[in-house]
């Protein structure tokens, strides 16, 4: 699929690095696994949203946008890229950021991703409830039409049509370097939030046999996520004048979800001590911990051919870990 006609900024970092992870793979009993990093991305503290903002910012700056307004809970990882790449390419951010997450206390309301969405610049508006986000965006598209500022806003998660292409072109590299490893299939791990990625991900392997994709539900139980990568992908697919990819059999999976979005369950932090304990390497605690969560659950269940190669696509969230500071101290001290 060819990308090169729609705009895009060039955010750095990519490609991101694939490597195996045998000492993780050792303990699931999974002979070839690999994971794919975005988490490591330069910019922000890196994460799955720079690939989208690629395109969404590319296609706002065309449009003559100075300002960018997005959303998101109060520990939003998109929120945080947003943040960090307008400060790289000289764009105003406003943050409207909703109380989303049955949580309060210091740490979650002013460490993590809230920190550094000050840190890079943004204005950051909390509000109490679905109201009050309304209202204050209106205020902002008002002040900077009062100003003469030109506005693009963008949805949570930065899921839309524009931000799936971001994942689509993931497809495409991930499948350059598995074929550069010799690889000629393998199984991608991936959540479903928002559905940007996962959508990205489903419309980019639709021509591509050696990746099949298994889908680990984060915040929206499968029905309401099969509605949501529905609409995704059949509009990023007529943004590339495609058809859209059928979904039926497709392998998704909410039983890691728990009580509910951004809230760990035992199995979250389970995973996050593995993943630590075994590569050295950072889940958070309402994103990538749930997918991690999904694949010992999976490995446990024969779920994956004996020798098949497994790629855990890690979407970053480390500062997340930082505004669950309570529960994440007294996970890592087991």
């Amino acid at each position: 699929m060819n990308l090169d006609r729609f705009p895009r900024v060039d955010l750095g970092g990519c490609p991101t690095p694939l490597h195996p992870a045998p000492r993780l793979g050792e303990a699931l009993g999974l002979k070839n696994l690999l994971l794919k990093r975005d988490d490591v991305h330069p910019l922000g503290v890196g994460g799955n949203k720079l690939r989208k903002l690629e395109f969404l910012l590319g296609a706002a700056i065309e449009a003559g946008a100075d300002t960018v307004i997005t959303f998101g809970a109060l520990q939003t990882n998109h929120g945080r890229q947003t943040a960090a790449a307008c400060a790289k390419l000289g764009l105003r951010c406003e943050l409207v950021l909703t109380a989303k997450v049955p949580r309060d206390g210091d740490a979650y309301e002013r460490s993590g991703n809230v920190a550094l969405d000050h840190l890079f610049g943004a204005n950051v508006h909390i509000c109490r409830d679905g109201e009050e986000t309304g209202k204050t965006y209106d205020r902002l598209i008002t002040e900077a039409a009062a100003e003469g500022r030109q506005v693009a806003t963008f949805p949570v998660g930065g899921s839309d049509a524009v931000g799936a292409l971001g994942y689509v072109a993931a497809a495409q590299e991930i499948a350059g370097q598995l074929a550069e490893r010799g690889i000629t299939e393998a199984r991608l791990v991936a959540p479903h939030a928002s559905g940007g990625t996962a959508a990205g991900l489903i419309v980019g392997t639709a021509d591509l046999d050696r990746l099949t994709l298994d889908i680990a539900c984060v915040s929206h139980p499968v029905d309401e996520a099969l509605d949501n990568l529905s609409d995704l992908t059949t509009a990023a697919s007529a943004l590339l004048g495609r058809t859209p990819p059928s979904l039926e059999g497709l392998r998704i999976d909410d039983r890691t979800i728990g009580p509910g979005y951004g809230i760990p369950t035992d199995g979250t932090w389970d995973a996050v001590r593995l993943f630590g304990r075994t590569e050295g390497i950072a889940l958070d605690p309402v994103y990538t911990g749930k997918v991690g969560a999904a694949l010992i659950a999976w490995a446990a269940e024969g779920h994956f051919a004996a020798d098949e190669h497994v790629v855990f696509l890690h979407t970053g969230g480390l500062p997340g870990l930082y505004g669950y500071a309570p529960e994440f101290a007294d996970a890592v001290s087991r």
